[in-house]
């Protein structure tokens, strides 16, 4: 089988150096398929040029292109079975008239909760949507989607390293509104453990507000990690506590992948059924607090604090075990080459 793997015009390289969403999905994707026995072909100018021997390269954007373009030809002449690429491309005009020419299969997953899609953009057949959730799956039921758990790294994430559980709590995202890790740090302070922050700071005002407990002695902001750093961070947690705003749809979810593949359970909150939380998680590998989007944050973090304790007695050789499991880059590859 072959396959070709789409960046696209992002401020991220592909795959990122630290923070990134579909970017590093891609790149999974394209590991898995290497995992799987694809022919993999990476197609488009944004791709790193320190990435593994053994990967087609074809530095050209689909939408750029024209029949009877050199280009184009070389495409053709690649014979791809299926193209794996960003959500926003099969509702791309200019990128559907190039996958016509190709008549090949098309994989994407949904990593945004808000993007319209073209009506015939999915048939749900040759042309599929993937969804994490089944709050995902209802937002998007009018494009046939199919459901499965996102995988997503960067590169040297890909191999899990050994278990070595810690003391201290972490939370990894980008540190704004939406992802909300002042809760984590609140709940953090009720069971006595320190909180280390990951991640971008996207919101200098949300930091701000939250001053007294994001710079609170128990909680240190370590800043953006990847590579084997990030993945040190991971594996050395006692528990990953995740926290979102209370309007806050989780499209994509990283977090629970890299971290379950580390051996770390996962503390989650949530503010409804159906999130990606409660499609990652289950009572081997984390512990979920469901909480009244109503409740004050304190009412929040008790119940979060609940879940942190329950997280930590759990086996961290078994959670990384069923996290390698359901976050294998060749078992999404699979789901995402397999037509219904």
């Amino acid at each position: 089988m072959r396959v070709g793997v789409c960046d696209f015009p992002s401020s991220y390289a592909f795959p990122p150096y630290g923070y990134g969403g579909i970017e590093r999905w891609l790149w999974a994707a394209a590991t898995g398929a290497r995992q799987a026995g694809a022919e993999v072909h990476l197609l488009g100018p944004a791709w790193r040029d320190d990435l593994p021997s053994g990967l087609g390269r074809l530095p050209v954007r689909l939408e750029d292109l024209r029949p009877g373009d050199r280009a184009m030809k070389e495409l053709t002449r690649l014979q791809l079975d299926l193209l794996i690429v960003g959500h926003e491309y099969p509702s791309l005009p200019a990128w559907r008239r190039t996958h016509a020419e190709l008549d090949c299969d098309v994989a994407t997953f949904q990593h945004d909760p808000h993007f319209q899609h073209a009506p015939d953009a999915f048939d749900g057949h040759r042309t599929r949507l993937y969804c994490y959730s089944p709050e995902m799956m209802d937002r998007y039921r009018d494009h046939r989607p199919h459901q499965d758990l996102s995988v997503q790294f960067g590169l040297h994430e890909e191999g899990a390293p050994a278990v070595l559980p810690g003391e201290d709590l972490v939370w990894i995202g980008r540190i704004d509104q939406d992802k909300a890790p002042h809760l984590a740090a609140l709940a953090a302070a009720k069971v006595g453990r320190r909180l280390r922050v990951i991640g971008p700071v996207l919101d200098r005002d949300y930091l701000a507000q939250h001053e007294a407990i994001l710079g609170a002695a128990h909680v240190d902001l370590v800043g953006e990690l990847s590579g084997a750093a990030k993945l040190d961070a991971l594996r050395g947690a006692r528990a990953m506590v995740y926290t979102c705003a209370r309007d806050y749809v989780e499209a994509g979810a990283a977090v629970f992948g890299e971290t379950l593949r580390c051996g770390t359970p996962v503390a989650a909150l949530t503010w409804r059924q159906g999130t990606c939380a409660q499609a990652a998680l289950d009572a081997d590998i984390g512990s979920v607090a469901r909480v009244d989007p109503r409740a004050d944050d304190e009412t929040a973090a008790t119940a979060l604090a609940e879940a942190i304790t329950v997280a930590e007695r759990l086996d961290p050789g078994l959670v990384q075990q069923i996290g390698l499991e359901k976050f294998s880059p060749r078992r999404h590859f699979l789901a995402l080459v397999s037509r219904p």
